[in-house]
């Protein structure tokens, strides 16, 4: 009777554990199973939509749906974040920097996302940063430009993956210098908040450099998205400046383009536009001859070729039947530069699902390649992107609009060394 009930015992145990495996493994399925959450934050609605907010969601969308189906390039083939698929939970940037802190504290707090990949505007870049870390969660900055963002402050749950928008601005100015454009006046408008006013900074102090003799015409700073431009217009003709440079974005860019090209802006100087690539699709012939334009780094016409690119570029034809602007080349350099750290911190973590801070610790000081080329994290910690650029020259053949006389500039040569505030190095003579 005693040997029986050890038998029973044994057995009510066996059962037991034989359930509790049982249960573990289903738990380990559906955990598997269960998508891993991302929030993208770009323009929707208002004036940058169009340019800006829409080729990034469109580019995230793609991106995405090629990562959980397997079908992107080496080495990226993987299904999802090492096997897992990703989610996209997609918001409007428009309405200003408050309501992007209030967007922000509901992705994380009642809509549970994983990570953020997000924000065009620097100033929501800025005002979102300190409250990824209050909340610490995994925040990627795919495009806002301004320098402050890990030159005035050090995070360890915020990354970006675009570079700064120093290169922009060394670049135009090295642009110059490499074609030999006589300079001995030159102005600027750019918009009145942190990426316009540090753009025109970086700018005024390569110049200084590279054109010491030159003097500045004027500097006009007029309200983001204020779209008529009359009176700058006007000051930027009186002041007869060799060269105007803007950095203008979103539909600013445009209206800058169609008012001051109506009143002969483009023929009396020549005009820079660090992020005028955007405009390219919209505008086409529009743009005058001779415009100076950059695309915040190598990407759409000014891109390298490679397979990625190829790759990249037939995908989103195929599926928007237009060509990828930057902000869709660099919104999918953020997302594959993501699924790399993730892959890496779960190889280092033997095939399990990687904690938040090992993702992070892979992330940091991370090399990948996107469809405009290498990428390295090589500024700020670790944290800030640092990649070579290029800058062409708008021409118009058979009807076309091309971009001639492209000049590639390598990382070192338009970004600070680590440690180093753009505005410093400038004024050093760009001395590493």
């Amino acid at each position: 009777m005693k040997l029986g009930l050890n038998r029973l015992a044994r057995r009510t145990a066996l059962c037991a554990a034989i359930g509790a495996l049982s249960a573990g493994v289903a738990g380990n399925a559906a955990a598997a199973e269960k998508p891993i959450k991302i929030g993208v934050v770009t323009f929707l609605s208002g004036s940058a939509a169009g340019t800006f907010g829409i080729p990034a969601r469109n580019g995230a969308e793609l991106i995405a749906d090629q990562i959980n189906a397997g079908t992107t390039p080496a080495p990226y083939g993987t299904k999802g974040f090492g096997g897992t698929p990703i989610e996209l939970k997609i918001i409007d940037e428009a309405g200003g920097s408050t309501k992007a802190v209030t967007e922000y504290r509901n992705l994380v707090n009642q809509q549970g996302v994983d990570m953020v990949v997000g924000y065009i505007s620097s100033g929501d870049c800025l005002a979102v940063a300190p409250v990824a870390e209050e909340l610490k969660k995994l925040t990627v900055l795919f495009d806002c430009g301004t320098p402050r963002i890990f030159e005035d402050n050090s995070y360890h749950y915020v990354f970006r993956t675009g570079a700064m928008g120093t290169m922009d601005n060394v670049s135009a100015a090295l642009y110059l210098k490499a074609r030999g454009i006589k300079v001995n006046s030159y102005a600027g408008i750019n918009q009145n908040y942190a990426y316009g006013q540090d753009n025109w900074a970086d700018f005024k102090a390569s110049m200084a450099q590279l054109y010491p003799k030159a003097k500045i015409a004027t500097t006009q700073f007029p309200k983001l998205g204020a779209g008529q431009y009359g009176a700058e217009i006007s000051a930027l003709l009186s002041s007869q400046a060799n060269v105007v440079m803007s950095s203008f974005w979103g539909g600013d860019t445009d209206a800058l383009i169609l008012q001051g090209s109506a009143r002969g802006l483009f023929k009396k100087s020549k005009v820079i536009l660090t992020a005028g690539e955007t405009a390219v699709q919209k505008l086409g012939s529009q743009i005058p001859d001779g415009t100076i334009i950059g695309a915040r780094g190598p990407f759409d016409m000014l891109a390298p070729e490679s397979e990625m690119n190829t790759w990249f570029r037939k995908a989103f034809e195929d599926r928007y039947s237009i060509p990828p602007s930057y902000p869709a080349y660099k919104i999918t350099q953020a997302i594959l530069g993501v699924k790399t750290a993730y892959e890496k911190a779960m190889a280092a973590n033997n095939g399990k699902t990687p904690t938040q801070d090992q993702i992070i610790a892979a992330f940091e000081h991370l090399t990948w390649t996107g469809p405009g080329g290498e990428v390295t994290l090589g500024l700020g910690k670790g944290h800030q992107a640092v990649q070579g650029t290029a800058v062409g020259t708008v021409k118009h053949e058979n009807g076309k609009l091309k971009v001639v006389d492209i000049v590639r500039f390598p990382a070192d040569k338009v970004t600070p060394p680590d440690g180093v505030k753009s505005t410093e190095w400038i004024n050093n003579g760009f001395k590493k």
